[in-house]
């Protein structure tokens, strides 16, 4: 029976080889941050108010002139046929039935384009910026042509992160199985058919400049994580240029990172580790979402991500002061146990349990959720 993130996990363990398992279970270095992540939020107690009426509990939330059906995003994430072939489309077709917006990765394996035609719901584009500008020029056009409404530029990627996982596995660029992997491929039989007449995934938005044809160097590059470092604050103004919609900086954990970004004239904030994923000696999200929160005053919209796995850690984001949280790892695991009605039961389950927890801590609205409700007890 799947009633939860770990339940989704289990048997997506059991479905897909240990390469694409760990590719997606895997963090940094020791893995330190990516547990900070849950153990910290764990550690976050929620008081309630009680003899509250909470007969008509609404977690619905506007962001952007937009309403979603509860304050949760599905977070931009790479390479996701690994999984299956289509994931992106899955992942944006379950979102917009479950009534939250959809995060489309850079390093995407479906072109935005057709994410757009085979999805309704709300989405935006994530980005990085690589070798030329003109790529992501063109990604940033071709983006607006197609409805996309909110661009997330994501700072905290200069150079890869250490994923020994990764490389214990050899998942390298390009792509080359050891025996090993190959048998462990043929162990999986029900995934493995799934790339038959497919091939390995490949990144799909990296383009040339004329958007015709694929570019072998900046896929490299992007597999790779080799993006590039000279995007500095300045930068922000050439974004503006070529994007009019709002926009978001993932990757913030400084105070007076969140401050500057403020005085750049970003949209909102998303404060995130990369899940753990990139640098494995900073700080958990949640422990550093108050400072960021504080250093922005209500300015603009906080978004948080890293560690959430019940609806009942998205209320304690939300009592700390975000303004939504954006998942990752569990929509995936939805995905890989049993594809795009996978991804909408756990959506669906965040929004459940949400309400439930909004409920008993006496909350009608997701803001009434307040500071006053959270008391940090546990060690």
């Amino acid at each position: 029976m799947l009633l939860n993130f770990n339940d989704y996990r289990c048997r997506a363990r059991r479905r897909l080889p240990r390469i694409v398992f760990d590719f997606i279970d895997g963090g940094a270095d020791a893995q330190e941050c990516m547990l900070h992540n849950t153990q910290d939020l764990s550690r976050v107690m929620l008081l309630p108010h009680c003899l509250h009426d909470v007969t008509s509990v609404d977690t619905t939330m506007t962001l952007f002139g937009q309403t979603w059906k509860s304050p949760v995003a599905v977070a931009p994430t790479g390479f996701n046929g690994l999984l299956r072939p289509g994931a992106d489309v899955m992942l944006a077709r379950a979102a917009a039935a479950a009534g939250v917006p959809f995060i489309l990765s850079t390093a995407s394996n479906v072109r935005l384009e057709q994410v757009a035609s085979e999805c309704s719901g709300v989405k935006w584009l994530q980005l990085y910026v690589m070798g030329s500008r003109q790529i992501a020029e063109g990604m940033m056009r071709r983006a607006r042509q197609c409805g996309y409404t909110v661009l997330v530029l994501t700072v905290d990627v200069a150079t890869g992160g250490n994923r020994e996982r990764d490389t214990r596995n050899g998942m390298t660029t390009p792509f080359r199985p050891s025996l090993r992997t190959l048998l462990d491929f043929g162990r999986h039989p029900s995934w493995a058919l799934r790339f038959v007449g497919e091939g390995t995934p490949k990144f799909a938005n990296v383009v040339a400049p004329d958007d015709a044809s694929q570019s072998p160097e900046l896929t490299a590059a992007l597999a790779n994580r080799q993006l590039d470092r000279s995007v500095a604050w300045e930068s922000l103004a050439w974004l503006r240029k070529h994007w009019e919609g709002p926009i978001l900086i993932k990757g913030v954990l400084h105070p007076k990172d969140a401050k500057r970004a403020l005085e750049a004239g970003v949209n909102g904030i998303i404060v995130s580790n990369h899940g753990g994923r990139q640098l494995d000696v900073v700080p958990s999200t949640i422990s550093a979402l108050p400072a960021v929160l504080d250093a922005v005053g209500g300015a603009i919209p906080v978004l948080v991500d890293g560690g959430f796995r019940r609806g009942g850690d998205v209320a304690k984001a939300l009592a700390l002061g975000a303004k939504a949280v954006l998942v990752g790892r569990p929509v995936l695991w939805g995905l890989a146990a049993a594809g795009e009605p996978g991804v909408r039961a756990v959506l669906d389950t965040f929004t459940t349990e949400l309400h439930r927890a909004m409920t008993l801590l006496g909350a009608i609205r997701v803001d009434d959720l307040r500071d006053d409700h959270v008391a940090i007890t546990r060690n």
